[in-house]
């Protein structure tokens, strides 16, 4: 049986590939099932310290499987959109407060709930073929996956309505415009080579601070100037404790490249 979920090691790299081609890597419950479990092993796998997420085949995702998701739907008593609360949210929630730096390996379509997977991430990286299309107006649904909270942040509120109620599809060049792509590369073939170099390079860096970076913008987003300066003064005790903040401070007195351990 294929796994619905690749997952490879480099380096403190961590690549996990929605491996679901022939479907546009649609996200059938198998697949976000093992989204899920894996996001949550990595929350304490000290071994990873950057995470790439990626789509097999020349498509990120194109969201929920809507083949499975008819079958739930004629199926008596049960909850259509259970899948939100069981599988959505808990990936959302662990992308998004994943303490390592997330990039997204942008490669053709992500529709729906894939196009709200790569939002999450940290960096999005995408090729002449990206295409972002938020879908879920156009079966009926609002948005899900974190949609409500990410889109506003990366291209303001009133594109976010646009985009989530017009559900037209957003091209790479547009996507860039907006800031709905952190790079766009020439060949889609170095969508993904691109991320993991650029995951590589962070997996390198102060992984501490980055996942402080990461806490403190979400409390600064929902909260006041006090709640982000306290949030900044807790990251700073925890940050200038690190074994990492000692060496590159002597490193950086005696003139020399810091190195970090991730501690």
């Amino acid at each position: 049986m294929t796994e619905p979920l690749l997952v490879d090691r480099t380096d403190g790299v961590v690549t996990l590939t929605m491996n679901r081609p022939t479907a546009m890597n649609a996200l059938d419950v198998a697949l976000k099932e093992a989204l899920r479990d894996a996001l949550a092993a990595l929350e304490t796998d000290r071994s990873c310290r950057a995470v790439v997420l990626a789509g097999a085949g020349g498509s990120f995702s194109a969201g929920q499987d809507l083949r499975e998701h008819v079958q739930v739907l004629e199926s008596p008593g049960r909850d259509p959109l259970d899948t939100v609360r069981a599988h959505y949210n808990p990936i959302a929630a662990r992308l998004a407060n994943l303490p390592r730096p997330v990039v997204a390996a942008v490669r053709g379509m992500a529709a729906g709930a894939g196009a709200s997977l790569a939002f999450l991430a940290d960096f999005r990286i995408g090729g002449p073929k990206t295409k972002f299309l938020m879908a879920f107006a156009g079966v009926g649904l609002a948005a899900d996956t974190g949609a409500s909270w990410t889109l506003p942040r990366l291209v303001g509120h009133a594109k976010a309505v646009e985009l989530l109620m017009l559900a037209e599809p957003v091209d790479a060049a547009e996507a860039y415009r907006l800031g709905l792509l952190t790079r766009l590369v020439d060949d889609d073939e170095q969508v993904l080579p691109t991320a993991q170099e650029l995951a590589a390079r962070l997996a390198a860096g102060p992984t501490v601070a980055y996942g402080a970076i990461k806490r403190q913008l979400s409390i600064a987003d929902a909260g006041t100037l006090a709640d982000a300066l306290s949030a900044e003064a807790q990251a700073q005790s925890i940050c200038g404790g690190t074994a990492d903040h000692r060496a590159a401070t002597t490193a950086f007195v005696n003139k020399q490249k810091p190195v970090f351990q991730g501690n």
